[in-house]
């Protein structure tokens, strides 16, 4: 039986993404702010660029959300309006959600700020963001004598 070092930490991760996971499946409200429980984020990237797809029904117009990139970070915010008035009294189930809202996702790769495109269709942003190329690796001529 071979023994392993006791390592108290060894877990740490799996009760990090635990953690993350129950706190992003609940809606949380920082400042009367949706922390984005109900709209769900899926971020992929491919050799040229990041691309962050998000579920947003209920926006009417493109003032309505607003987007920022500062580094590897995509912060999404804005305000769904309610499409019409209905009084308390005739409320009988409330589930979607009205108001402001913001999330910040971190990106896998450092994004061009120059170059990012946004599109919303059918209830979904997409946003295209290009990766920071790297510079060109320079080649140094070694003088021998």
């Amino acid at each position: 039986m071979a023994l392993i070092p006791f390592d108290p930490f060894r877990n740490m991760e799996g009760w990090k993404r635990d953690f993350d996971r129950m706190f992003n499946d609940f809606p949380a409200f920082v400042r009367g702010e949706q922390q984005f429980g109900a709209h769900r984020v899926d971020v992929h990237e491919t050799d040229t660029e990041v691309i962050a797809t998000c579920d947003l029904p209920g926006l009417e117009k493109k003032e309505d959300v607003h987007l920022d990139v500062s580094g590897s970070v995509l912060t999404i915010s804005g305000t769904i309006h309610r499409s019409h008035e209905v009084k308390e009294e005739q409320m009988h189930q409330r589930e979607r959600y009205v108001g402001r809202f913001q999330r910040s996702i971190g990106l896998p790769a450092p994004v061009q700020e120059e170059g990012i495109r946004a599109s919303y269709k059918n209830g979904v942003l997409e946003v295209r963001m290009p990766k920071l190329q790297p510079p060109p690796k320079k080649n140094i001529d070694i003088e021998f004598h």
